[in-house]
């Protein structure tokens, strides 16, 4: 089950599992129709859609309870696995008498009232992305230890030769110029402000060009967006830092770029996006909390105190080092292959699933 109206790094784990070989039979629920839902759909899934929810609305419940109860019946599942507490919310009543796992995506909370009501209806079993998370577990469901699984990721990086050139035309780009990228939700904890911060302290006369991917989805981001932009429009940053908005083309961009960079204010609880930097043989750059440190270290790139400062020192010793970018972006893609690709992740979930199974 998941929500399908968005579109984060949830959803890219969803859709690596609908493509990749499977021992189990995997069917999937969404309340909303979207991106997630055509992408499933596509990759060869059962897709049912339940139906806009909105737990404000509790009218809006209704429909798609007495939906899935009908799928569910039909379906006879062994596990439903609920990828939020506010799936599990919405489903409600629907999800009574069948065994439950909650797929923890990030830290359970106990300020926030969904991730309380998991104390009074706990699921049967926990699985997470990443130990940070699993960590967080313990507060309102002590009972339950998280099984962490990680995410499986998919290479995706283009093989045909000329890529980088192509993308680099394509976006007006210099072919000597270093890029830096950063791929994420619009969201303040991602460490965009702090981005535009650190490149304004680098050195008038480093050459570099940022570019800045992910779209506006909802109306919070499009009044981010709009300071990003302002902030951008300042001297030393103006025509440097471009926004891209939301693309499907991630892989693509990768190639064109030399380093990745998210220099997170609030904690991963994984990060997928750091993966397929990885795989694109990009050295990663991101800030030294959560997820972060079970999948960068200094053999592909750096973690750094949240600081403009800290992010500005390690860019500007990159910038103009192609010989360590290079050898940082092939240790990452390395790196990369062992852990998270599909055939090896995606095994070790549906062992967990297995185990979720027993009582």
């Amino acid at each position: 089950m998941a929500a399908g109206n968005l579109y984060g790094g949830v959803e890219s784990f969803l859709v690596t599992l609908a493509r990749a070989p499977r021992r189990l039979e995997h069917r999937f629920a969404l309340f909303f129709e979207g991106r997630l839902a055509s992408e499933l759909r596509a990759a060869g899934a059962s897709v049912e859609v339940l139906g806009p929810a909105r737990l404000g609305r509790p009218w809006t419940l209704v429909a798609p309870q007495l939906r899935l109860r009908r799928l569910l019946s039909s379906w006879r599942p062994e596990l439903v696995l609920v990828h939020s507490s506010w799936l599990k919310a919405a489903a409600g009543p629907a999800l009574l008498g069948h065994r439950q796992a909650l797929f923890l995506h990030g830290p359970v909370d106990p300020r926030f009232a969904l991730d309380r009501l998991l104390a009074w209806l706990p699921p049967h079993a926990l699985l997470s992305n990443s130990a940070f998370t699993a960590a967080s577990a313990s507060t309102l469901l002590p009972r339950l230890a998280p099984l962490v699984v990680g995410c499986p990721v998919e290479d995706r990086a283009p093989r045909e030769p000329g890529v980088r050139h192509a993308v680099r035309q394509e976006l007006g780009l210099p072919e000597r110029t270093p890029v830096i990228v950063q791929v994420s939700r619009l969201e303040a904890w991602k460490g965009q402000e702090l981005l535009l911060d650190a490149l304004a302290l680098l050195p008038r006369e480093t050459d570099w060009v940022c570019l800045v991917v992910g779209g506006a989805q909802r109306p919070e981001e499009q009044a981010f967006l709009a300071r990003l932009r302002a902030r951008a429009d300042t001297p030393g940053l103006s025509g440097r830092v471009r926004f891209l908005g939301q693309r499907s083309d991630v892989p693509r961009l990768l190639s064109a770029a030399d380093v990745f960079c998210q220099p997170n204010l609030g904690p991963e609880p994984f990060g997928i996006v750091f993966v397929e930097a990885m795989y694109a043989g990009l050295p990663v750059l991101t800030t030294d909390m959560g997820g972060a440190r079970e999948l960068v270290d200094d053999s592909c790139g750096a973690r750094v105190p949240p600081r403009a400062d800290a992010v500005a020192e390690v860019l500007a010793r990159w910038l103009v080092d192609p010989e360590a970018r290079r050898a940082l972006g092939l240790a990452g893609r390395h790196r990369a292959e062992g852990l998270h690709v599909p055939s090896v992740r995606v095994p070790l979930l549906e062992e967990a699933l297995e185990r979720a199974l027993r009582p």
